[in-house]
């Protein structure tokens, strides 16, 4: 039987957080599937060592410009003809849009399992990916994402650059997607520094690209932290895994480190400045960190510079 699962979101938290529901599809029909899903979710890196997936489809839509190949209605005829080649038996789509059922209609799939249409508005991306499971196959998921990781790469990584008990490794999760979840660097100083007054400790950071990131590495990596830090951002996704999976605990801000650390297994304080909660608290590996003076945090709290460095270092503690 050859199964599609169709996720069009396109963040790298977005594939993660999907991951437990479209595996439950694979065990449930004891298959391997197949999944549609942007290049930006980083499937192909995120996915590599998954048991579970079979074939990663590029999604090419663009929400902003619209010159993706599968945009428009040529785009979506492009599509539902690229889709009709697998010969898919089954598809399960996990958004509301009628312009998906009708592409697999078109790519002549004759079972098609859908969230209900026309109600994405406020739509919870947990709770509707839950209920979407629940209904078509009975199966109550918890959110709770894995990504594997081989023991062979993390053995090599940890004897390669000497990861020992002795110390406490300690990703930090510098970078961020929007300027306003990136916490100022003094924070993660300060952190830092309360860290090495009690531990011996090395710091792995990862990051993007964009300029603000780099000009936090940048402070960071000129401070008298310098020879106890180790910067990723010059490594793909993937090459990263083994490193984080040898680290003890996570500090991130809401990013894709944030979702890859947690996933990974490592306990992950997610340091919540402007995003609704759920995104740092769905998995029981995060451990939610607010600004001083919020009860709870959301789009345009805008609580960057209120994240309290002591708080972290606490949550840091108690979970070490």
């Amino acid at each position: 039987m050859r199964i599609l699962a169709i996720q069009n979101k396109m963040g790298i938290g977005d594939m993660i957080i999907y991951l437990p529901f479209i595996e439950a599809i694979s065990k449930k029909f004891n298959t391997k599937i197949d999944i549609l899903v942007k290049d930006s979710s980083k499937a192909s890196e995120i996915l590599k060592e998954n048991k579970f997936i079979k074939k990663i489809i590029k999604l090419d839509r663009n929400n902003k410009n619209k010159e993706g190949v599968h945009d428009g209605i040529l785009g979506a005829l492009k599509l539902a003809n690229q889709l009709k080649i697998h010969n898919f038996q089954k598809v399960f789509i996990f958004n509301s849009s009628l312009r998906y059922k009708l592409i697999c209609k078109l790519a002549n799939i004759k079972n098609i399992y859908q969230y209900p249409l026309f109600e994405k508005k406020n739509q919870h991306i947990i709770l509707a990916a839950k209920n979407f499971i629940k209904d078509v196959i009975g199966e109550n998921i918890k959110s709770e994402p894995v990504i594997n990781i081989s023991g062979k790469r993390k053995i090599l990584i940890a004897g390669k650059f000497n990861f020992t008990k002795k110390q406490k490794n300690i990703l930090l999760g510098i970078g961020g997607s929007g300027s306003t979840k990136r916490i100022p660097s003094k924070i993660f100083l300060k952190f830092m520094e309360s860290c090495e007054k009690e531990y011996d400790c090395r710091f792995f950071l990862a990051t993007g690209s964009q300029t603000e990131e780099q000009n936090i590495l940048k402070d960071v990596l000129n401070s008298k932290f310098k020879s106890k830090c180790l910067s990723l951002d010059k490594m793909s996704l993937f090459e990263t895994f083994p490193f984080i999976s040898n680290c003890d605990i996570a500090v991130c801000n809401d990013s894709s480190f944030s979702h890859l650390s947690a996933a990974i297994g490592i306990p992950t304080i997610v340091l919540m400045s402007d995003t609704p909660l759920l995104y740092g608290s769905y998995s029981s590996k995060m451990f939610p960190i607010i600004p001083d003076g919020e009860t709870t945090v959301k789009h345009d709290t805008l609580g960057k510079d209120r994240i309290n460095p002591i708080k972290i270092f606490k949550k840091f503690k108690e979970l070490i």
